[in-house]
Formats: C-alpha cells, sequence, structure tokens
C-alpha cells in the first residue's frame, strides 16, 4: 500500500492524496522544472541539511512552536529532496527510507512490539546498544558516532556507548577524581602542544563527568551561550563605547542583565 501511494503521479493528485505524497511529488516537479533544484546532488545539499537541522535545534532551544513546525518543514524537505535524487539515480526512494525505519524500531523495541519485558530506561538503552551491537556485525561499538558531529557531543556520544558495553567509571565521586587528576595535569603541562592535549582530556573528563549527572554538555553549553550571548547584548546595549567604558562600569552592566533573563 505504501509503495501503491507513493508512487503516485503529479497529475493523480487529489485531495484524498496524503500531504507527504504531494510533498514529495512537488519535489519531483521541482527536480523536473526549476533549474536551480535541478543542479543540487547530495554533496551540494550537504550544508543545507546541516543548516537546517541547527534551526531546528535553535527552535527547540527558544521554545518557539510555531517556528518548530518551520523548521521541521525545511528540515522534512532536505529528507525528501536526498531521497528524491537517489530515486532518480534507482538507489533508493522515501518509501525505502520510511519502510527501513518502521522495520528498524519495531527490531530495537522488543518490549513494545514483542514479549521482552524491561524494568526502566537503563534497560531500554542497553537492550538498544545489544541490539545494534548484534547488527554492526564485528564493527567498533563506535562506528555509530558520526565523524561529523560537535566535539563536545561526539565525546558524550562515544562515552555513552561505551558504558553500554561496560567500559565506564563506576560513579559519580570516580568520575569527579579524573576531572581533578586532569586538570593538574593541564597546570603541569611544560609545552603548548602538551598544554593542548590535557585540557582537551580535561574537557573529555568532564564531559564524562556531566554524563553521570544525566546532564548532555552540548545542550549545556548552547544554552550558556545563548545565556552570555543576551547578557552581553545587553550591556552593548547600555554602554555605547564599550572599549572606553572601565571594566568596573562593564560589570556592574553584566550583573543588570542577570535579571533581565
Amino acid at each position: 500500500m505504501l509503495r501503491e501511494i507513493y508512487n503516485q503521479e503529479y497529475s493523480e493528485i487529489n485531495d484524498s492524496t496524503p500531504q507527504w505524497v504531494l510533498l514529495v511529488n512537488v519535489v519531483r516537479q521541482l527536480r523536473k522544472l526549476c533549474p536551480w533544484d535541478r543542479k543540487q546532488t547530495h554533496a551540494s545539499l550537504r550544508h543545507l541539511l546541516i543548516e537546517e537541522a541547527y534551526e531546528t535545534v535553535e527552535a527547540l532551544d527558544q521554545r518557539d512552536m510555531k517556528e518548530l513546525s518551520t523548521e521541521l518543514g525545511d528540515l522534512l524537505l532536505q529528507i525528501i529532496l536526498h531521497s528524491v535524487i537517489a530515486e532518480e539515480a534507482e538507489q533508493f526512494d522515501l518509501a525505502d527510507v520510511i519502510a527501513a525505519t518502521i522495520d528498524k524500531m519495531v527490531r530495537r523495541h522488543p518490549h513494545v512490539f514483542g514479549q521482552v519485558h524491561v524494568s526502566g530506561v537503563e534497560e531500554v538503552l542497553r537492550n538498544w546498544e545489544s541490539l545494534k551491537a548484534k547488527e554492526r556485525k564485528g564493527r567498533s561499538v563506535l562506528s555509530g558516532v558520526p565523524a561529523g558531529l560537535p566535539a563536545l557531543l561526539s565525546a558524550y556520544r562515544m562515552q555513552e556507548k561505551a558504558a553500554g558495553v561496560g567500559f565506564d567509571f563506576p560513579n559519580r565521586e570516580s568520575t569527579w577524581a579524573k576531572v581533578e587528576e586532569e586538570i593538574q595535569e593541564f597546570k603541569t603541562a611544560a609545552s603548548e602542544d602538551e598544554r593542548e592535549s590535557e585540557f582537551g582530556d580535561l574537557l573529555f573528563a568532564l564531559v564524562n563527568y556531566a554524563r553521570k549527572n544525566q546532564i548532555n554538555p552540548e545542550d549545556a553549553l548552547r544554552t550558556a551561550n545563548r545565556r552570555f550571548r543576551i547578557r552581553f547584548e545587553y550591556v552593548e546595549a547600555n554602554v555605547p563605547d564599550m572599549k572606553a567604558a572601565k571594566l568596573e562600569e562593564l560589570d556592574l552592566h553584566w550583573e543588570a542583565s542577570k535579571c533581565q533573563g
């Protein structure tokens, strides 16, 4: 049924056609008739896929549901564009993408679609990693972490996956002890290269401590960045010539900015 619906031609579209099929056919028409869309490739669209993903996250961070709806649409458009390009090359199409995703979700949730019983979230995550390990067929447990992830998020995801197979600190206290150890090693680093290396180890250890406290460090830092931007812009608005201002004046406005959010 999914394949029959998906294979509708643009000329066959009517009021009963599902919206997602209409969108696929709109993209097909664009690929045929619009010079810009016709020119695009998987490679040329990469930066737009990344951009739309970040704009979606920004809407989430701002809790702007109207904007989130818009950005999810833009992100969906990128997915369909890639699927239609692959369809033209007879590699796969959106129906294949949807079918594979359905199969994966059912397979990896035996506690929902099968007879497996779980005690809670932790066991669900362990089962998920166990099922993924069987699918990897000998590949590293870290192979599922994309190389292009932001470094902070990459560290967090690698630590999560390593912990999923038992490679982890036993508790938060031992994780914090590692942070303190890395701080000391950074302080005593003798060269610029060594300082950079030790600082990386320190950040990695802090990510581990965040994970042990159920904090996603990427989200936490993004929130801190947004908070800094709001407060700094408040200072800018109240001190026209920041370079000429004394630090005490800047600090006074900085403290005042905290009352603004």
